[in-house]
């Protein structure tokens, strides 16, 4: 994380909830829209990097077996042990991206808010991670807010622009607002279950 810790534990420090994903409108409607942008109904095994609360997690445990949760803040971390304790197939940690990867495969990682906060080099060594730990029909969901962040090394069309140059996989989906960026890149280049569609 190229962004040093203490920002984030004095953004803690100062509210349970510092960016409003309970409350602000404008995050719960990116949070459904995100939801709604997942092309398959039920995922066996789910990655979130950067889970900050648990307020996205708490949907997405809604849609798969496992969800991995991680958070650099020990405070987060709490937070979401918090706002996920009830759930049985949750497991919320502490790590630092990008050096702390889970074990194992996943069908899908949700970078959601998070890469602007590592430089270049980080990124794509997070993209590469992601890459080899996605299972063969995998998918990787990445959302960024679009204006500048004082301090960060990167903005979000520099974060998308890195994904699109890099990822090995197939976009099925973008959209873009004034404020964010919301994409889907899959293994395959379709996500539809043939054995669900109409004959």
């Amino acid at each position: 994380m190229s962004v040093d810790a203490r920002y984030f534990a004095d953004l803690f420090a100062a509210s349970d909830d510092p960016w409003a994903f309970r409350t602000r409108w404008y995050e719960k409607r990116k949070r459904e829209l995100i939801m709604a942008s997942l092309p398959r109904q039920f995922y066996e095994r789910i990655f979130e990097p950067a889970c900050a609360n648990g307020e996205l997690s708490a949907a997405l445990a809604e849609r798969c077996t496992e969800l991995v949760c991680h958070d650099l803040d020990s405070t987060a971390v709490a937070l979401a042990r918090q706002r996920l304790g009830g759930l049985r197939n949750v497991q919320v940690g502490q790590g630092r991206l990008p050096g702390d990867w889970p074990g194992g495969s996943f069908d899908l990682i949700v970078l959601g808010e998070i890469g602007y906060y590592l430089d270049p080099e980080q990124w794509l060594q997070v993209i590469e991670q992601a890459v080899a730990s996605l299972g063969e029909d995998g998918g990787l969901l990445a959302c960024h807010w679009l204006h500048p962040i004082d301090g960060c090394p990167q903005n979000g069309r520099q974060v998308h622009a890195l994904l699109e140059e890099r990822l090995p996989l197939y976009r099925v989906l973008r959209h873009e607002e004034a404020d964010f960026l919301l994409e889907y890149w899959s293994c395959q280049p379709s996500v539809i279950d043939l054995d669900e569609t109409c004959p």
